[in-house]
């Protein structure tokens, strides 16, 4: 990871990335654009020679001059011409997103123009494309969308463009941790090990881009925002309302999108009911462009019989009641640390959000629900649960490392409570 604490976080090479790049390599032309030194003045190796894998034991704890990312090039890498074309394939490939990007696809094409690949951007993307494709695919997707949302909202081709570049680059700081902490692999399935590693990529990213290119300050705090929330609920600063950024806040609506997408069998629906499930979560203009587009798309199908949904609507409604009781009671009982005062806090305040947008969406009254409302109220017992096991990770990361044993147990009493009042079950 990351040494967020040094001068320069990048002072030395990060084995994570270094491992991508030399993955790459093989396939890639990648070579020294100037002599490497470490900061003895030993030279480490030589412009224009080719990356090997000789290179990660000469530079093995060695605290370098200048960051590796800004002494290497890569000869035949990702380009603004090829992003356009992976932009257009992506529109023909993927009908889901062709809904979204389709009706801008010309105004994204002429955004291309004003994307800008920093040579340090431009090594890290072809890096990934090689090795990680998956993620590229997903950064691909998310430059046409948040263009896509702007140039909905009505932003200019400058304004597009700066939305597509802060989408291209919202992951860039996933590079620099083990491929097993990705997003890319399931977020909802992440243990709380691998959660308190992927939750540091949106500070990697801000690091990267601030320190090692010149990108707009506007591209750079979005980046760090991308998975902030509204009402406080998100991470890594759990910032509110006004202290996102109007473009965090566009890339915000992309992310959860996208995540939504990437479950199988998703479509606009589930994304929609994503964006909608917590009210005031998300930015309303630019998930209304998503939600709008779920609506003019394929009606949601029901895989649930009306016995079979009415008793999930009514176990969800008395488990969200339950729960929250629950967690009121906990909070006049726990005692010190203050971190755990603070994640019994945060359980309280989630659980009620959703509580609150079950209690808005009206399931909770199950007569004459049927056709694409039954539908819609599977998924939004689907978006509940993933939400719930979210908060269970969410609270056992702000109350952190090091507990008394009786610290643990009630910790494990509040995940317990939040978790055993998850929606059981998954809809087909």
């Amino acid at each position: 990871m990351v040494d967020t604490t040094s001068p320069s976080a990048f002072q030395t090479a990060n084995p994570h990335a270094l491992a991508v790049i030399l993955d790459a390599s093989e396939t890639r032309s990648i070579m020294a654009s100037e002599d490497i030194f470490d900061l003895k003045g030993m030279k480490l190796w030589a412009r224009n020679q080719p990356v090997t894998a000789d290179l990660q034991r000469k530079l093995m704890d060695r605290a370098l001059q200048r960051p590796l990312e800004t002494c290497l090039m890569v000869e035949d890498g990702v380009t603004v011409q090829t992003l356009k074309e992976r932009l257009s394939s992506r529109v023909r490939q993927h009908p889901t997103l062709a809904a979204l990007l389709g009706p801008q696809e010309d105004r994204l094409i002429k955004a291309m123009g004003q994307v800008r690949l920093h040579s340090v951007v431009q090594l890290l993307l072809s890096a990934c494309e090689s090795a990680r494709p998956a993620t590229f695919e997903h950064s691909v997707d998310a430059m046409a969308l948040a263009g896509a949302l702007q140039a909905t909202a009505g932003g200019d081709d400058t304004a597009v463009a700066r939305a597509m570049t802060a989408g291209l680059l919202h992951d860039i700081g996933e590079m620099y941790l083990a491929p097993t902490h990705g997003e890319g692999d399931a977020a909802n399935n992440l243990d709380i090990d691998t959660f308190r590693q992927l939750v540091v990529h949106p500070h990697i990213g801000q690091l990267l881009l601030s320190q090692l290119t010149d990108y707009p300050k506007e591209v750079v705090r979005a980046v760090a925002e991308h998975h902030e929330r509204l009402d406080g609920s998100g991470y890594p600063h759990r910032l509110k309302a006004d202290g996102i950024s109007p473009l965090g806040r566009l890339l915000a609506v992309t992310e959860e999108t996208l995540a939504a997408l990437r479950q199988p069998g998703a479509g606009l629906a589930q994304a929609s009911v994503a964006l909608r499930v917590v009210p005031a979560e998300f930015d309303e203009r630019h998930a209304g462009t998503v939600v709008g587009a779920a609506r003019r798309a394929a009606q949601l199908v029901a895989h649930l019989s009306d016995q079979e949904l009415h008793a999930r609507l009514d176990s969800l409604d008395s488990n969200l009641a339950i729960a929250l009781e629950r967690l009121e009671g906990l909070i006049e009982d726990t005692p010190s640390p203050a971190s755990l005062r603070q994640a019994v806090m945060l359980g309280h305040h989630l659980v009620k959000r959703l509580r609150d947008g079950w209690n808005a969406s009206g399931l909770w009254s199950t007569d004459g629900i049927e056709g694409e409302d039954a539908a819609e109220a599977e998924t939004v017992c689907a978006a509940l649960q993933a939400r719930l096991e979210a908060i269970e990770r969410s609270v056992r990361l702000t109350a952190g490392q090091g507990l008394s044993e009786d610290e643990q147990e009630t910790l494990d009493q509040l995940c317990a409570i939040i978790i055993d009042h998850a929606p059981t079950g998954e809809v087909a």
